[in-house]
């Protein structure tokens, strides 16, 4: 039945949207995603080329692309989350992934947001998949759990990194600040490279598994996956309704020989109010078609877990018009 809810939607597009995009007409609609190691930049890729058709593109039903007609997207590195709330608030980014706690506190002036003004343009697209909270240390450093930070040399992600938000909640719950660490403020893979050189001994990374910058490392360096389990896990799930009990696999990096327990926040496409209800309808359909479930599952790990039951999942802000449209008469939304 979603199948062929997606199908009329694909065809209302086909037929109707060419006062969104006509025929020979060129939109652009960019996706800030983060650091180019990360996970949000190859996903933004594959969205970006889902969701694209541009003019002259062989018609969806004659096995071209089934984005929206006119439209041409693209992934856009940036610093992260907050600096993607900032970018699509101020209006100089059309789109971009945000973690659910940094969008509700954006959106709703609380939170890290406290005394700065409320991105109350921030409309949901999607939730996309569980972004996983890694914290990785060096095998020589000698650290195992998050209290062992303290005195070591730690890099929470560059200002404008859900990241680095995230890091600070972790490092409070387990009675540490900025100031019992020697902090850095890198993206991973410059976190990486400093660990190689010795001059790192951990780094935290929000995203999904297996991030590339620090498989790349764990080929080449002994590494430890740092649990946030136990106690201190249950006191930030008891803390924020943003966090859930999450697990990254033996195996999902060199020398990971079990499972290692940690946390996840999810990961969310968001807009601005200020694009248009045709277009994010557009958009929203082209995401949840047969042939974007093609480019995801074979596109990256975390692909698989793009799916449209998971599509509402832990949204704290409002939906875009358009996008409520869409899962309205797709029956996901009552």
């Amino acid at each position: 039945m979603f199948a062929k809810r997606i199908a009329a939607a694909a065809a209302v597009l086909t037929m109707g949207l060419a006062g969104v995009a006509g025929a020979q007409e060129m939109n652009f609609f960019r996706i800030a995603t983060g650091g180019t190691a990360g996970t949000y930049y190859p996903i933004g890729g594959l969205l970006a080329n889902a969701i694209s058709n541009p003019p002259g593109s062989r018609p969806c039903d004659e096995g071209g692309s089934c984005g929206v007609p006119g439209l041409v997207a693209s992934a856009v590195a940036s610093n992260g989350s907050v600096a993607n709330v900032n970018a699509i608030q101020g209006g100089t980014m059309e789109s971009g992934f945000v973690q659910g706690d940094v969008a509700t506190w954006a959106h709703d002036g609380t939170g890290i947001w406290d005394g700065q003004p409320a991105a109350d343009k921030l409309r949901v697209i999607a939730n996309l998949y569980p972004e996983s909270i890694h914290l990785i240390a060096s095998a020589g450093s000698g650290i195992t759990s998050v209290a062992d930070l303290k005195g070591k040399r730690v890099s929470l992600d560059e200002p404008g990194s859900g990241t680095l938000v995230d890091a600070q909640i972790i490092l409070a719950a387990a009675g540490l600040s900025e100031a019992d660490i020697t902090p850095e403020y890198l993206k991973p893979d410059q976190s990486a490279d400093r660990m190689r050189d010795g001059a790192m001994d951990a780094f935290f990374f929000v995203g999904g598994y297996p991030a590339g910058a620090i498989a790349e490392l764990a080929s080449q360096h002994d590494v430890v996956v740092v649990p946030i389990d136990g106690e201190l896990r249950d006191k930030i799930l008891a803390d924020s309704g943003f966090f859930a009990a999450d697990t990254v696999p033996a195996g999902t990096y060199d020398g990971q020989d079990g499972d290692v327990g940690t946390i996840a926040v999810g990961a969310q496409w968001v807009t601005s109010a200020d694009q248009s209800e045709d277009l994010v309808y557009g958009i929203t359909a082209a995401l949840w078609n047969d042939n974007t479930r093609k480019l995801l599952d074979a596109g990256h790990a975390k692909g698989k877990l793009i799916t449209s039951d998971h599509a509402l999942d832990g949204v704290g802000i409002p939906l875009h018009p358009g996008a409520e449209r869409f899962y309205r008469e797709a029956g996901l939304l009552q």
